[in-house]
């Protein structure tokens, strides 16, 4: 069983036993019969991987390693808001009638900022300290920008990532204001953890820590018996991450040059409830 694994089940088991049940609470998403879509969570979850020892995707159930690192690479190196430049379709029912999320993710990073060296947009400016200034502890992205909430689709789940080096290992930790666990905690692990390996890459570093920190970690109602059903599954060892060591240009870097080796991984779930 992978770590990934250990922490899934663990903060799954630790939400449904002590989590705080909102049924009959006033809540904003609804299933798709209108009725209120409830939750069971967790405030302050803080989860570490140490991506040294592994790479840390679930195996209990298959996660499409090609669909998150390509939406990774689209708000963090295209730094796009058009789901045009996106290869799946999990952003469609979120787009305006420009064919946009708005002001969102993608759009903020790409936002030119004034900085004693020159203007640099967030994630080159992550790049230069990470190359002129690896022991400086203000190497940080925010895209939660309360000046554009009102103009983005969607406001920003992961929305804060922190890195730190402590000697030839680049660390990292990604904030998160809300995580549906079903849906979204293995995605975002692995898109972060492949970030802060491609990060690390092209700094002349190698990955250390990822620490997740969800302020408000929760399982919709209709979505328990699918989860305990998940965490009794059997797991599998984590599989190899590998990356072409030849690329040394973050913005070079194709879903081709990432990928995984001897991923397995239990069935997969076949209809989860969706609630908006």
């Amino acid at each position: 069983m992978s770590r990934a694994d250990d922490l899934f089940i663990e903060n799954c088991r630790d939400i449904l036993d002590h989590g705080f049940d909102q049924t009959g609470e006033e809540v904003r998403p609804r299933w798709e019969d209108g009725s209120p879509a409830y939750t069971i969570k967790r405030f302050g979850v803080v989860n570490r991987y140490d991506l040294r020892e592994e790479f840390p995707i679930i195996t209990l159930r298959p996660i499409n390693f090609a669909a998150a690192v390509d939406e990774m690479l689209w708000i963090w190196q295209k730094k796009s808001n058009r789901i045009s430049d996106l290869n799946s379709r999990i952003w469609d029912s979120w787009a305006d009638e420009e064919g946009t999320i708005g002001k969102a993710y993608g759009y903020q990073l790409a936002v030119l900022h004034q900085y004693p060296e020159g203007m640099y947009d967030q994630v080159d400016r992550v790049l230069f300290d990470l190359k002129h200034n690896p022991g400086s502890r203000r190497i940080l992205t925010n895209i939660y920008n309360h000046a554009d909430l009102h103009a983005m689709q969607l406001y920003p789940c992961a929305y804060s990532m922190t890195f730190n080096v402590t000697g030839r290992h680049l660390n990292a930790i990604l904030n998160q204001r809300s995580q549906d666990m079903l849906v979204a905690n293995g995605w975002n692990v692995t898109q972060y953890a492949v970030l802060v390996h491609l990060l690390a890459q092209v700094s002349g570093l190698l990955a250390g820590e990822l620490v997740h920190v969800i302020a408000d970690a929760h399982i919709y109602d209709r979505h328990v018996p699918i989860i305990r059903d998940l965490i009794n599954r059997k797991a599998y060892t984590a599989p190899r991450l590998v990356i072409d060591p030849t690329i040394t240009d973050f913005y070079e870097f194709r879903l081709e040059h990432i990928q995984l080796v001897d991923y397995r991984h239990g069935e997969k779930i076949t209809k989860i409830p969706v609630a908006v």
